[in-house]
């Protein structure tokens, strides 16, 4: 999962550029990025770290001109390399610069596809792949110098190439901005204006709408599946859908975990989805568990809060903030086996024994993934004296793996994989679980903008929209992201990022 977003303006844009990554790091920790174009050049910074630690005042200084793009990194393809830190460039043709939000389920063709173009690729990113097709695209333009037309063309084409998810902010110097959105728009990507100088329109995409409101920008509207937005150097706004029979399918998980609850993305608050998650999770608990004893409802901080205390007013019980979270723990940067997260989730919350003392607990978190949390939580409130612990998820059993741009792990290792709920419950030492129903998670969404019909659920049902994956993927899927492939990746990017700090 990523961060993206672009400003076409009339003044300089660094400033802006960074305020949108800041608002948008909880998309990425892992690295950070931003492009420029000053009097025919780019200007770059990029590195690994989070927004406040890659960008200096001399790199800021260096950041000149009115248009530009960002990039925040959490890697689910590639590596954590710095080399790997996004937005890549490539100087032929005109010089092109892109960051990209998803990931593509076709790569190792395109890598092929690329070296047919004569075109290197240097990283193991899809997301410099994605480049080199779009770059191929646009050199293959018949006209001296390239119109509206001849980008939409090219983003036709490379939505014919390419599969997967994908969301895309590019500058093309001496023309401007480009963003698409992939044809299913599993990915989010939004359009903002704003006045600038001498009351002159000024343009800005972005993952999520919060990184438009800081800035002032309006939200106009949601980028379209397919759709290619262009913006030129002078501030003219072209639009098109470019891909053949394009359906709306975001990714849901968007809205339980991943998107901060101040944005609206596809007509929908975040917030008041979630707010829908709870009552909806409330209603089952009611329904179908009328003898569970709960003296209290504690979130997991922290996407889980609003869900919550709609549950603690569904069931008629007090809602409590039980855990401290220690909000000043960094990520840590190797952290491949179940001994390191134990250990990270204790340094990370802390129970308050007060609200969990000879009480009858209903934990709430927004997902439960491998289950390691879960299970350290549950016996956090054990320790901390509950009577009983119960725990509720606002998201379905999460059982298959996601190939769309979320780092979820190797099927082997997601708790719910090929087990019952009683055995998932035993396994994370709660005494009841109740998952959310796809149905009323999809119903809780839906609430906001009835228009909205599918939604990429794989994660839940295993069925994955693009239509292009099988066991052969997965399986190597289950190669690159199982605990023993991220040791060996983190530590020969370690070494290679140590490396590029001593050239540097």
């Amino acid at each position: 999962m990523c961060g993206i977003a672009g400003i076409v303006a009339t003044s300089p844009v660094n400033q802006s550029l960074y305020d949108a990554l800041t608002v948008l790091q909880h998309r990425g920790q892992d690295a950070a990025g931003i492009v420029t174009i000053h009097d025919g050049n780019f200007k770059q910074r990029k590195a690994n770290g989070l927004v406040k630690d890659v960008f200096e005042t001399k790199h800021m200084y260096r950041l000149k001109g009115n248009i530009g793009i960002g990039h925040v990194r959490y890697p689910t393809a590639g590596s954590s390399s710095a080399a790997e830190a996004q937005p890549f460039y490539v100087n032929s043709p005109y010089g092109i610069a892109l960051a990209h939000n998803g990931n593509l389920t076709n790569v190792q063709e395109l890598r092929t596809r690329c070296n047919e173009f004569h075109r290197h690729v240097n990283t193991t990113s899809d997301s410099e792949v994605l480049l080199n097709v779009f770059a191929h695209e646009i050199s293959t333009s018949d006209s001296g110098s390239l119109s509206p037309d001849d980008i939409f063309n090219a983003v036709t084409k490379v939505n014919e190439l390419i599969r997967g998810a994908y969301a895309v902010v590019s500058l093309i110097i001496g023309v401007g901005l480009v963003a698409f959105r992939d044809p299913h728009g599993i990915r989010p990507l939004v359009l903002g204006e704003r006045l600038g100088d001498e009351g002159k329109l000024e343009y800005m995409v972005a993952s999520e709408s919060v990184a438009l409101d800081v800035l002032g920008f309006k939200l106009v509207r949601d980028v379209a599946p397919g759709e290619a937005i262009f913006i030129s150097e002078n501030g003219v706004l072209h639009s098109r859908i470019c891909a053949k029979n394009p359906v709306l399918t975001p990714c849901i998980f968007e809205y339980v975990y991943f998107a901060r609850p101040d944005s609206i993305l596809n007509g929908v608050s975040v917030y008041a989805a979630r707010v829908h998650m709870g009552t909806m999770l409330g209603e089952k608990i009611k329904r179908e568990y009328p003898d569970l004893d709960i003296d209290v409802v504690i979130p997991i901080p922290e996407t889980s809060c609003d869900i919550a205390v709609e549950i603690a007013k569904c069931l008629g019980v007090p809602y409590r903030q039980g855990f401290v979270k220690n909000r000043y723990i960094g990520r840590t940067f190797i952290m491949p086996g179940q001994k390191q997260r134990k250990k990270s989730v204790r340094n990370k919350l802390n129970p308050i024994p007060a609200e969990f003392k000879d009480k009858k607990v209903l934990l709430v978190d927004d997902s439960i993934v491998r289950g390691t949390t879960s299970g350290q939580i549950v016996d956090m409130a054990h320790e901390a004296g509950a009577k009983k612990v119960y725990f509720a998820s606002a998201a379905p059993e999460i059982r298959y793996p996601n190939v769309y741009g979320i780092d979820m792990p190797s099927s082997q290792e997601l708790i719910a994989y090929g087990k019952t709920v009683d055995e998932v419950c035993t396994l994370i030492r709660a005494d009841g679980l109740i998952y959310q129903s796809l149905d009323d998670l999809k119903k809780a969404v839906c609430l906001e903008n009835p228009k909205l019909q599918e939604f990429e659920t794989s994660v839940f049902n295993g069925e994955y929209i693009t239509n292009d994956i099988d066991e052969k993927y997965l399986d190597y899927l289950d190669k690159v992201r199982n605990d023993d492939a991220k040791a060996d990746k983190a530590w020969n990017d370690s070494t290679e990022n140590l490396e590029i700090y001593n050239e540097s």
